[in-house]
């Protein structure tokens, strides 16, 4: 079926777009044209140029140029669609009814719309209407619907709320649209494709935002509505039984709850979200773990993972025992920002609501004439580092990658959009990933740590070369943030300059360490690292600081919006890039990263001792190797 005639009036049609051209839709009925548009070429028409002369024709667009479709309300542009054309192969006359075996030679060109820019409600509204339900998984226009939609729910935080989105959601479901009089049909695919992204975005989040306050009450709202709608539309009981599977809703318990005459008052009460305040984007986890920072002496601190309701007791008891004193002798101070110092009592909870410490921790002496009596010398970090020679460095190299992949399999990929887009308004939001970047600097002040209080040269050689092993194994295991750390460390300038001990390096030592350190090469924006990663199978640790760096490369040289429009292009780049993620964390081979680490290697690398005072780790070098010596 040819569309010859009548298309070329649909739409007001300017040449002077470049590259391309442009069409203008003024109003909404110029909207339901193009959804008919939409959906005859998704059904595989063809439409034809128009060949009268005319001046419609200099509007057509040449060979490899882009249309791009302006929808404007009260006249400002609201949604900018770009037409992206692809051919696939034409279906036989059997395939579509005609009882014929042999296939066509001809391909159909089939046209979407791709979203380059508009209002959050409007790339809503749009993702909405080319959602792709059942039966339409797995099609190319199934698959690219699924992306945009996982473009939309992971970069939303970034131009909307949680709860402007739930608002927006429980109004598409509730509201007909505007174009004439809906048939059944119609609205009951409107509000399933509705149901399907709602579960798309619970599976993607998992417990994100499972206790955040306006998805609670959104999702007993839309159960609400959809178990009223299951008489007229029957079908909807399959999506209403996933709902309540996704987000642990008991139907008995919603119906008990529900009555029709208060559908308008939840309405009304979702709507209120924004104005009463409650407008938390993410979810108190009570289970999420902090690193917390003992300072043994001024300049030297036991760092060990905890609870963030990790009382003073429990501190102390760690660490009386880590350092075989009494617990009953030790005390736990915090210095406070101001300077202030604060005596913890055993019952005190260490860590704010917001997973922050209540200042900076020190483990005290008990003193009858002065309260804070801190250590004063490292030897508890000399006897720790004599431990250092008897542990087995595939063993070691275990226990950090255990350690390190029990954080980073935690982090979801929004924490690097909220790192990004709003570090300082947000940090609740970034608990994991900022977790696993301390810890990667913990890493690397820890191996400084260790081979600048080894008091002899040839004590130092020894523990270069195990860490140049752990480094090796790190990267055998795919924890390419330990490797990353632990070559820092050693590359480090207060090690690094003791040369005298790394004259003593054997030589096979020597090439395996540089032929690590070529991974790190920064050279044409970290190939090297990037060709060696891409190559190793999933699960897998990444480098995130180069992963923020790359995000933050495409933020920095995009704006966010183009004349008040989310610049939904500069959007899908970062979701791209943020998908890397969920791909590092997915083992679909059944190549696990986890493996059994010995309990006494794990007690070593689970409370490292660390010097975090640079001024500190040079005057150790220094002593060891003077200048000009």
């Amino acid at each position: 079926m040819s569309w010859d005639c009548g298309l070329k009036h649909m739409f007001s049609v300017s040449p002077a777009l470049q590259p391309g051209s442009m069409c203008i839709l003024h109003d909404k009925e110029d909207l339901s044209r193009l959804e008919m548009v939409q959906r005859l070429a998704k059904d595989g028409y063809r439409f034809l140029q128009n060949h009268s002369k005319g001046p419609e024709r200099t509007c057509e667009p040449q060979s490899g140029e882009a249309v791009r479709v302006y929808l404007r309300e009260r006249g400002h542009v609201v949604l900018v669609l770009q037409r992206v054309s692809s051919e696939q192969p034409a279906l036989s006359a059997s395939a579509r009814g005609g009882g014929r075996e042999e296939e066509d030679s001809d391909s159909v060109v089939s046209d979407r719309y791709m979203v380059v820019s508009g209002t959050p409600e409007k790339v809503l509204e749009h993702l909405l209407y080319g959602l792709a339900l059942d039966e339409d998984q797995g099609t190319t226009q199934g698959k690219e619907s699924d992306t945009l939609a996982d473009d939309f729910l992971l970069t939303y935080p970034v131009f909307m709320s949680t709860s402007d989105l739930c608002q927006a959601l429980l109004g598409h479901y509730c509201t007909k649209h505007y174009r004439g009089k809906e048939d059944r049909k119609e609205a009951l695919e409107r509000k399933q494709k509705v149901l399907h992204l709602v579960s798309q975005w619970m599976c993607l989040c998992k417990d994100f935002l499972r206790e955040d306050e306006n998805v609670k009450l959104f999702m007993k709202t839309l159960c609400r509505y959809v178990l009223d709608d299951l008489y007229e539309h029957p079908a909807l009981e399959t999506d209403v039984r996933e709902l309540q599977k996704l987000y642990h809703l008991h139907r008995r318990h919603i119906a008990e709850e529900y009555s029709p005459q208060r559908k308008s008052k939840a309405l009304s009460h979702q709507v209120s979200l924004k104005e009463n305040g409650l407008q938390s984007r993410g979810t108190k986890r009570e289970s999420k773990e902090v690193l917390c920072h003992l300072y043994i002496t001024m300049d030297s601190y036991l760092s060990m993972k905890a609870h963030a309701g990790v009382l003073a007791q429990d501190l102390l008891h760690t660490v009386a025992e880590r350092m075989d004193v009494p617990e009953e002798e030790l005390i736990l101070v915090a210095v406070t920002y101001p300077g202030e110092r604060l005596l913890l009592q055993p019952q005190d909870r260490v860590f704010s609501e917001s997973s922050q410490q209540v200042g900076r921790l020190h483990i005290c002496r008990k003193d009858p004439g002065e309260v804070l009596y801190p250590f004063t010398d490292n030897s508890e970090l000399q006897q720790r580092t004599a431990r250092m020679f008897g542990l087995n460095t595939w063993d070691v190299a275990v226990a950090l990658t255990n350690f390190d992949w029990n954080i980073f399999d935690t982090i979801h990929e929004q924490e690097l959009v909220y790192f990004t887009f709003g570090r300082h308004a947000s940090s609740n939001h970034t608990v994991a990933l900022e977790l696993l970047l301390q810890r990667c600097n913990e890493v690397q002040l820890w191996v400084m740590t260790e081979v600048l209080l080894c008091p002899t040269l040839c004590k130092r050689v020894q523990i270069i070369k195990k860490f140049i092993k752990i480094a090796a194994h790190c990267k055998a295991q795919r924890n390419l943030s330990c490797f990353f750390a632990i070559i820092m460390g050693l590359n480090a300038a207060a090690v690094s300059r003791l040369s005298q001990t790394w004259e003593k390096i054997p030589g096979k030592f020597k090439k395996l360490f540089s032929e690590l350190e070529t991974v790190t090469d920064p050279s044409l924006n970290h190939k090297a690292y990037r060709d060696s990663f891409k190559k190793m199978k999933a699960p897998k640790i990444p480098f995130l600081p180069l992963l923020l760096k790359d995000i933050t490369f495409i933020h920095e040289g995009n704006k966010t919006f183009h004349d008040n429009l989310v610049n939904f292009e500069k959007l899908h780049m970062i979701a791209d890039t943020v998908r890397l993620i969920r791909q590092c964390q997915t083992d679909h081979m059944g190549n696990g990263i986890i493996q059994k680490s010995s309990p006494e290697v794990r007690s070593y690398i689970d409370y490292l001792h660390i010097i975090d005072s640079q001024q500190t780790l040079f005057d150790l070098s220094h002593r060891l190797e003077p200048r000009g010596i």
